[in-house]
């Protein structure tokens, strides 16, 4: 329990300091798919081969994948990059020394990134979803790059070359008498590897699987719970029925 409890305050680390830096644009809305099991599965992939590297995810096992569907087999054959046992943590190889150098830190820990960041009327799976498809090149920066979502943040797009290379556009607009730079869309001033529509797909298999890693029992007990209020709904039904043939004997 302390070391979940740990792994929060890490998480909550990171998004504090967009709440420090500035409100950013309004999130959209992540797709939920975390009862869809390719979704999850691709999503578990592109976390482990783009965000493993630098972030681990302390708190969740490799052979705990079997609940989305996928073989101890498969595990090992294409998700074993940093361990060579299935029944290992999430943990990357990253140097903390060096960490420190690149990033100014060490990258904080995602097993609970998607439940510890809600606002602008979403949640953190909106936050996420908004932060990983508003990234921009910004050669003022020390990384190269920039975020609308977060802006200055320490981490360069991890996504880059599925995503490209992209240019945020603005539109000149009045506001109480002084000139306001609104953000109206994006320019690609190179292509990725994956088209716009085939990125955001991607980058919502990625959040769902961010979502379900936080609480992969979340399905499970979503189900119990909805039978558990049919039972109960049975039960009053039944306890209605029985009191009132009672007092009526009664009577």
């Amino acid at each position: 329990m302390k070391k979940i409890i740990l792994a929060f305050i890490t998480a909550m680390s990171l998004v504090s300091a967009h709440a420090a830096g500035g409100e950013g644009i309004a999130w959209d809305k992540a797709p939920n798919k975390t009862n869809d099991m390719a979704a999850l599965q691709n999503g578990a992939k592109i976390f482990v081969n783009y965000c493993l590297n630098c972030h681990s995810a302390a708190y969740m096992r490799y052979n705990r994948l079997k609940d989305i569907g996928l073989t101890e087999q498969q595990i090992k054959d294409n998700l074993l990059f940093a361990t060579d046992k299935v029944g290992d943590t999430m943990k990357s190889s990253i140097d903390p020394k060096q960490a420190k150098e690149w990033f100014g830190g060490l990258p904080p820990d995602l097993t609970v990134i998607a439940r510890s960041r809600a606002g602008h009327g979403g949640s953190g799976a909106d936050y996420l979803y908004t932060l990983l498809r508003t990234y921009y090149r910004d050669e003022t920066k020390p990384t190269g790059w920039n975020n609308l979502a977060y802006p200055n943040i320490g981490m360069p797009n991890p996504l880059w070359e599925l995503q490209g290379e992209r240019t945020p556009v603005y539109k000149t607009m009045v506001n109480h008498g002084h000139d306001t730079q609104v953000f109206t869309g994006w320019t690609q001033s190179k292509p990725g590897s994956l088209s716009p529509l085939e990125y955001d797909q991607a980058v919502g298999d990625l959040v769902s699987y961010l979502q379900w890693m936080g609480e992969p029992a979340q399905n499970t007990r979503v189900r119990v719970g909805v039978w558990v209020l049919i039972f109960l709904s049975i039960f009053s039904l039944v306890a209605w029925r029985l009191n009132a043939a009672y007092w009526r004997d009664i009577k």
